[in-house]
């Protein structure tokens, strides 16, 4: 591989937004089956369309070298791919020169029981997981595969390695609806911050099922200022949030809103697949094939070209939709496939 060069001029979009954050799906596979993110039965792809680790590492480490201040791995679940510990330390190693402010990841929790103290010794000191009900049952029929004490043990594990959570739920009409007061209570108790997500049109689930599932934040926050003192506050984490600090708990509540209202204005992100498929915009369909540039040659330059060259066509925001009069606009591979 070339020699690295020295430090180039930071990647800027159309916009004139800096890109400083990338979401990196490393694997499209998961040990669930959520009901808003998959079909049951999914196809995978093939491994040789994959990048390896070492690929992923090449390419991770160029968007550093280009100004990338904040890596998030992501899938499928990130955590089920064989050797991620490795990934996530050699990506450490731009911690500690500096050139990176965050390490994190986003994952179900199934792993963090054997992983949680590996991810903390690799310069993780936050991550963001995913649950979207403490019903046992409702989790098992949301998630199809998922067991909620597993998950549950590995919030214990997380904590005890030292790890900041931030849990991460989607909001569904008709199945967590009645929950958002005790996720609130609860993330209280346990010290942890939250986020509700809208669910986003990403896939082929059913277009009635899409929009049956579709809760406007607005509505959920509505319900929540009944019984929580919600004051906003200018915390940011990188990401699409937005946050309110809840009185009673002390903790931070988020609320992201790809449709009540678009965040699209300060973006600074973009998402790279576990194929090598770089995607300008969430809610987009143009990508860039970075797998043949990293394949085709060793020439970092070359690579970083190409990243340069992809930014240029990084458009100016989404068009998600989920209306019964206008029906469901979104993107059309599923939300693993990009990255969660």
């Amino acid at each position: 591989m070339a020699a690295p060069l020295g430090r180039e001029a930071p990647l800027i979009d159309p916009f004139a937004r800096r890109i400083s954050y990338l979401r990196i799906s490393v694997t499209d596979r998961c040990d669930f089956r959520c009901v808003y993110c998959m079909s049951e039965d999914m196809t995978f792809l093939p491994k040789r369309e994959v990048l390896s680790l070492e690929e992923l590492d090449r390419l991770c480490s160029a968007f550093v070298h280009l100004g990338v201040r904040k890596l998030r791995l992501t899938g499928g679940e990130p955590l089920v791919r064989r050797n991620i510990i490795w990934l996530f330390r050699q990506l450490g190693r731009h911690l500690k020169s500096g050139e990176l402010d965050e390490l994190t990841v986003t994952t179900n929790g199934s792993q963090l029981p054997k992983l949680a103290g590996d991810l903390y010794e690799a310069g993780v000191r936050r991550i963001n997981v995913s649950l979207d009900t403490l019903d046992p049952h409702k989790f098992e029929a949301i998630t199809r595969w998922g067991k909620l004490d597993k998950v549950m043990a590995g919030l214990d594990a997380a904590k005890e390695a030292g790890l900041k959570v931030k849990i991460n739920a989607v909001a569904l009409k008709g199945v967590n609806d009645d929950e958002v007061h005790r996720l609130v209570e609860w993330a209280g108790a346990e010290d942890f911050d939250l986020t509700f997500i809208e669910v986003m049109p990403m896939g082929d689930i059913g277009t009635e099922q899409r929009i049956d599932q579709y809760w406007p934040l607005s509505m959920v926050r509505g319900e929540l200022s009944k019984r929580w003192t919600l004051e906003e506050i200018d915390h940011r984490t990188g990401g699409p949030a937005r946050y309110w600090q809840v009185k009673e708990t002390g903790q931070r509540l988020g609320f992201i809103t790809p449709l009540t209202h678009n965040f699209c204005e300060s973006c600074n992100r973009v998402r790279l697949t576990c194929t090598g498929t770089l995607y300008m915009c969430l809610g987009q369909d143009d990508a860039a094939d970075l797998r043949s540039v990293l394949r085709a040659s060793d020439d970092d330059a070359v690579l970083h070209e190409a990243i340069r060259e992809a930014i240029t066509r990084k458009p100016k925001g989404h068009d998600f939709v989920i209306d019964r009069r206008r029906g469901v606009t979104g993107a059309s591979r599923h939300m693993s496939v990009t990255g969660g």
